[in-house]
């Protein structure tokens, strides 16, 4: 009976109970609206014929209304900022200031989500203004192989990742082929990339259900 009684009072150790992690067990994909903003990076060919590319940094700014779980109508403003490589001159002119900005609107689908993540597709057509004379003193940007200041066709075809932090917040990887067709001779492709933050505003303007 004795090591009996000495057996039972054996302490057992039990493990410190480890806190649940539930802050993103009420993530759900019914709000109404979705803002965006972040930092952004595009190649960019400033000129027809130029062999060097440019790589511009600027912002993307974005904001979509959801009509249903899956789609949604986006509003997009971005803009690019940078230098340019250009062709021998005589005006001693390298690596001028360029800059672009594309004004966009389309389509998004929503596609394979859950509490964490989330995949969105979207098609933005609208317009891209292209800025290339300003630090040339009055030389024409023809003669350094530069498009002229001009507004044109601009649309962006790609996607967004976003990584959820919260019920309203996630952090986004947004991939992008841009399209313009500055100096009308076809459209020429580029590559864009941003990453930010998204904040989600659920059913604003609606009353909820009760």
């Amino acid at each position: 009976m004795t090591g009996e009684k000495a057996i039972a009072q054996v302490p057992v150790y039990s493990p410190p109970a480890v806190a649940t992690d539930n802050s993103l067990a009420n993530v759900r994909y019914d709000y109404r609206w979705e803002l965006y903003g972040g930092i952004a990076y595009s190649h960019f060919n400033a000129g027809p014929n130029l062999l060097q590319g440019s790589n511009l940094g600027g912002f993307d700014f974005q904001a979509a209304h959801w009509f249903r779980q899956h789609w949604a109508l986006a509003g997009n403003v971005r803009g690019y900022y940078g230098t340019s490589g250009v062709v021998p001159n005589i005006y001693g002119i390298k690596g001028p200031f360029v800059s672009e900005h594309m004004f966009m609107a389309g389509p998004e689908y929503r596609g394979p989500s859950n509490p964490h993540a989330s995949l969105t597709l979207h098609a933005l057509f609208g317009g891209a203004y292209g800025n290339f004379n300003s630090a040339l003193n009055g030389v024409p940007p023809s003669t350094l192989g530069l498009f002229n200041n001009q507004t044109t066709f601009g649309g962006a075809f790609g996607g967004s990742i976003d990584l959820n932090r919260s019920p309203n917040l996630a952090f986004r990887i947004s991939p992008d082929a841009t399209l313009t067709n500055f100096g009308g001779a076809g459209l020429h492709e580029q590559f864009a990339l941003s990453v930010g933050i998204v904040y989600r505003l659920d059913q604003v303007g609606r009353k909820k259900r009760k």
